[in-house]
């Protein structure tokens, strides 16, 4: 048996390849878009992918079980639990199986059993995996977002993201019964996760890429309570805001989404002008520099979020999906940041240009100040100025300046009747965040503003 790892540091995603060598056949488990690294390790293994294995219906990104269908006519294996609004639809012409916890498939020597485990999601399940070449029980279990190391799936994305009231409490429910189902397996089973530390599906996700159900069982802290209620009060406390984007991709993951190579070519823009054109006419344009280089001089009104790791989480809060986007990027990045656009269904990319290119056209360029925590101080206590702090929530109630109106990074796009009409020293924790913000604010007419680099880190650390 063959059992290969693949992560995406921008989505935290992880995702396997498990093959039988003997047969040269070869299943993904939670396969991503972009099914590219697969289909090398495939070729590097002498395998064929025949199977894409899917734990649940994903909220935080576009999973590439369609892709490799119509790429290899590989089956679908997809849950058939959880009530009529959590089937997956439009399958009529892909090869699928549906499952339900019991049930059993083969690959070659290698066999998979379905275990039910709701909680993060009605439909929910897990895979234990048998090397039938060598044994007669599970060696390991796929747990998807059922189980992560240190943590467990949160039961309250369908209420915040999907909008589907009154299913956060019903999910911590369910999530307590499986969790006592999971206690139930032996301890030397390998768990194997569909995301690490970082992503919005849990709170606490350690940065370790698996665990066993053993170690789990002692120290995972949603593993040591012995009833439903403070369980349940526990699991749904301090939960992370979820992205915007996590609506849009239960629905994408559900019906399906265009492939890839039916999307339309993207143009190039060489123009200045024409780049200014589309800003005027209140098209999204976003510029993928570092915040410095940004802050120094940047075409008006454009958006700025830095292409790293944190580009994806960002892009999906920001971007509005029914709108066309533009960027302005360093062309040699391009093809990973439509990988990473496209991982989270942002498909309306419809032009890009050189950003350094354009810098050189222009004559004049907007720009904002950067100030220190020391700085920030002294201004504020002398002028009629307030702290905006966009950070997350549980990092605002764990310690704030004092007197800081707080409006969460993500969601300020839709709260600007809420800034402040006075001068805003923009703060998060290290100023990265901050910066974005201040690009959002300039972008839609505050420019009485400044970026407070360091954060509240440094605020901590030199001012309090």
């Amino acid at each position: 048996m063959l059992l290969h790892y693949f992560y995406d540091e921008k989505l935290a995603h992880a995702s396997y390849m498990v093959g039988c060598q003997k047969k040269g056949e070869a299943v993904i488990v939670d396969p991503m878009r972009n099914i590219e690294p697969y289909i090398q390790a495939a070729e590097k293994q002498n395998m064929k992918i025949v199977g894409a294995l899917e734990t649940h219906i994903h909220a935080d990104f576009v999973a590439g079980s369609r892709e490799l269908a119509a790429r290899f006519g590989a089956t679908m294996y997809i849950s058939d639990e959880g009530d009529e609004n959590w089937k997956y639809q439009n399958l009529d012409c892909i090869n699928h199986v549906l499952l339900k916890d019991g049930d059993k498939f083969e690959l070659g020597k290698v066999t998979f059993e379905v275990m039910h485990t709701p909680g993060h999601t009605p439909e929910s399940i897990s895979f234990l995996l048998i090397d039938g070449a060598a044994a007669d029980k599970p060696m390991g279990i796929f747990t998807g977002d059922f189980v992560f190391v240190g943590d467990i799936g949160r039961p309250d994305l369908l209420e915040k993201a999907a909008g589907i009231k009154g299913t956060a409490e019903f999910g911590a429910k369910l999530m307590y019964q499986s969790v006592e189902h999971f206690k139930q397996l032996p301890d030397y089973l390998q768990v194997w996760p569909a995301h690490g530390a970082g992503s919005a599906c849990g709170k606490a996700l350690g940065a370790v890429p698996s665990t066993t159900v053993g170690y789990e069982k002692q120290f995972n802290w949603a593993m040591q309570f012995d009833n439903e209620v403070d369980f349940v009060k526990a699991l749904l406390d301090g939960q992370p805001e979820p992205p915007y984007y996590f609506a849009e991709m239960k629905s994408v993951n559900k019906s399906g989404i265009e492939l890839i190579k039916n999307l339309p070519i993207i143009q190039f823009i060489t123009s200045l002008t024409e780049v200014t054109g589309l800003v005027a006419a209140g098209h999204q344009v976003v510029d993928t520099r570092d915040v410095n280089s940004f802050s120094k001089g940047h075409i008006k009104g454009t958006i700025n979020v830095p292409f790293n790791n944190s580009y994806t989480n960002w892009m999906g809060w920001i971007v509005n999906y029914k709108e066309p986007l533009y960027l302005l990027v360093n062309p040699s990045d391009m093809d990973d940041i439509l990988i990473a656009l496209r991982s989270i269904g942002i498909d309306r990319v419809l032009g890009f240009a050189d950003v350094e290119a354009l810098m050189k056209q222009a004559n004049t360029l907007d720009s904002y100040e950067n100030i220190s925590p020391i700085e920030a101080k002294a201004m504020i206590d002398t002028e009629d100025a307030v702290v905006l702090d966009v950070r997350n929530l549980t990092e605002f109630k764990e310690g704030h300046i004092e007197g800081a109106k707080h409006i969460m990074l993500g969601t300020l796009k839709n709260r600007f009747d809420e800034v402040p009409n006075k001068k805003l020293f923009v703060q998060c924790q290290s100023g990265v965040r901050s910066a974005i913000a201040v690009s959002i604010l300039k972008a839609n007419g505050f420019h009485n503003l400044v970026n407070m680099t360091g954060g509240y880190g440094q605020w901590i650390k030199k001012v309090k």
